[in-house]
């Protein structure tokens, strides 16, 4: 792995642009199938005013007939038109939001954390709101244009009947929107402001949910959650800020759009009555009054939805911009499984060096905790080289030369407070559905109970974050996904803390059988689970002290007895 350049800053328009790009096929079919929409509906009032001028002049049944099957063909125009436009743009509107939500979850779950002040649940908020609204502008650019045709086309027919009517509703339309697209970019800040106070609420949710029990512990919890309430108070102000913004935004555009239908009719009544234009162009004039009030409703209002659309993009843009601290390397590990440490320092580790040979079942026994953490992220590729000093060679390869797909393929970390997904218990073990191990994973972790429990067996639903099992089930589900996923190499960090003595000694028995000849690593100060591997390495202050089986190290080891003897 090494650092990466500095690559160029993606900004919020980039965004859109790429958005827009790749929806251009959907936005064409959209925008011809809206603008023929709202070119009917225009032409609703337009073919009523010329039927009624063509009935008084005829008074026949054929002329009547013939008028009413033209009104017809407009409505079913209308009405295919808006069903499969609004399909296609939804459809379209969908899917791109699907992939930025997946790019930008992608950035989140990288190895090493990205160069980004942002929490995880800022990014939830980011991958979720953000990037909904900013694919919304694949269905704001087609409304805008099929708005505009519905203008337009009003505009050339009241103009054909007189030339001050045209140009009263093109004077009108442009200056209604150049009063609200002043408005719209308060709008614009006012909701970036909002996203980013409600996803800072989301992220403290996240870490209350994530502490909630050690909070419970100390008695910490009324604080928390005080602070908490602030943040969200923050949210809930500006979130009402942005409503009353919109508020006056949408009643000045009615109002403005009032106006205009009302100054149109009015001038058309006058000159009805002045003589310059006949019947039938008054009542069309009349009806085009009224149904240009909903193009011009939609058309005023596309430039708040464009701001809203640009505020999300620049949010997601804070992540998708910024880089990863290191870019993997495209290297591969030999088969075979060794793990050798060599001067590894980082955190209290002061040049912590062992190998681990193919096969082995090694037993790391840390004093200290944040020994075995700090071990466990560096191997988890939480840690990027170069915040670390020494060599981490799997399988012979150097750590920062490999690909993370191709660690993670022989190299499985599994912490000691490992995330439940809401889901099954089948799920949770095998999130693939491929793995040909869960049985002996459910056995060997001594899942058996849980499983029996239920008469769902590992069809049993699991609330969010495991809610509805008990500490020492959630962590042997933890440790029966890590059995099941059967890496040539696997680290264990502490996974029997939280489950009696005897079922304790069982799953010690069971790694060790199940884990034959694959290498397994686990950090532990559990007896079974030390008296269970080939050797014991004693961590101490940062570095290797000791190294024997269990057995010899508790009656030769005084420290060594105190430190794990229970």
């Amino acid at each position: 792995m090494t650092t990466p350049d500095t690559p160029r800053p993606r900004r919020g328009a980039a965004i859109l642009r790429t958005a827009l790009r790749r929806n251009l096929g959907a936005m064409a079919w959209g925008t011809v199938l809206m603008g023929l929409y709202q070119a009917g509906e225009t032409a609703f009032p337009i073919a009523l005013g010329l039927i009624v001028e063509h009935t008084l002049q005829h008074r026949s049944t054929g002329a009547l007939g013939l008028s009413i099957g033209a009104l017809a063909v407009i409505i079913t125009t209308v009405s295919l038109s808006w069903r499969f436009g609004m399909r296609i743009l939804q459809k379209a509107n969908t899917t791109e939001a699907h992939r930025w939500r997946v790019r930008v979850a992608a950035c989140g779950l990288q190895p090493v954390a990205r160069d980004v002040d942002l929490k995880s649940g800022e990014v939830l908020t980011i991958a979720t709101e953000d990037a909904d609204q900013t694919a919304d502008i694949i269905e704001v650019v087609p409304l805008l244009i099929s708005s505009m045709v519905a203008v337009l086309v009003a505009a050339v027919a009241l103009g054909l009947a007189d030339l001050r009517l045209g140009l009263l509703v093109i004077v009108g339309t442009v200056a209604i929107l150049s009063v609200l697209s002043v408005m719209s970019r308060r709008i614009g800040a006012s909701t970036q402001e909002q996203q980013a106070r409600v996803a800072r609420a989301g992220a403290k949710v996240a870490d209350l949910i994530t502490g909630l029990r050690p909070l419970h512990g100390f008695g910490g919890n009324h604080a928390a959650f005080g602070s908490y309430r602030r943040v969200s108070t923050e949210a809930k102000e500006q979130s009402i800020t942005v409503a009353r913004v919109n508020g006056v935004y949408a009643g000045t555009a009615l109002a403005l759009n009032a106006a205009l239908a009302t100054a149109v009719t009015l001038t058309a009544g006058y000159l009805a009555f002045a003589g310059h234009i006949n019947i039938g162009e008054l009542v069309m004039a009349v009806g085009l009054a009224q149904f240009i009030m909903e193009p011009l409703k939609l058309f005023s209002e596309m430039p708040k939805y464009v701001m809203m659309a640009r505020a999300s993009a620049e949010r997601m843009a804070l992540v998708l911009s910024a880089p990863p601290v290191t870019v993997p390397g495209d290297g591969r590990p030999e088969p075979g499984g060794t793990l050798e440490i060599d001067g590894l320092r980082h955190g209290v580790l002061r040049g912590l060096k062992f190998e681990v040979a193919a096969g082995e079942f090694v037993a790391v026994a840390a004093y200290q905790p944040r020994a075995a953490a700090d071990f466990a992220a560096v191997l988890a590729l939480a840690v990027p080289p170069e915040a670390y000093g020494g060599v981490v060679r799997v399988g012979g390869r150097d750590l920062a030369d490999l690909s993370a797909e191709a660690v993670r393929e022989h190299l499985l970390v599994n912490p000691y407070d490992g995330e439940i997904f809401a889901g099954t218990l089948r799920t949770n073990i095998d999130p693939s559905g491929t793995s040909t191990m869960l049985p002996e994973a459910v056995e060997a972790s001594m899942l058996t109970d849980v499983v029996a429990l239920h008469r769902e067996g590992l069809d049993y639903a699991i609330r969010d974050r495991g809610a509805n099992l008990s500490g020492g089930q959630r962590q042997r589900l933890s440790l029966a996904r890590a059995l099941a996923a059967d890496a040539e190499i696997l680290v264990l960090h502490n996974p029997t803390t939280a489950v009696d003595a005897v079922t304790e000694q069982l799953i010690a028995r069971n790694i060790a059988k199940l884990r034959r000849g694959r290498t397994t690593v686990v950090v532990t100060s559990s007896p079974a689970v030390l008296d269970a591997a080939d050797r014991v390495l004693v961590l101490d202050d940062g570095v290797i002290t000791a190294e024997d089986t269990h057995r010899n190290l508790l009656s030769q080891d005084e420290a060594y007895c105190l430190a794990v003897a229970r």
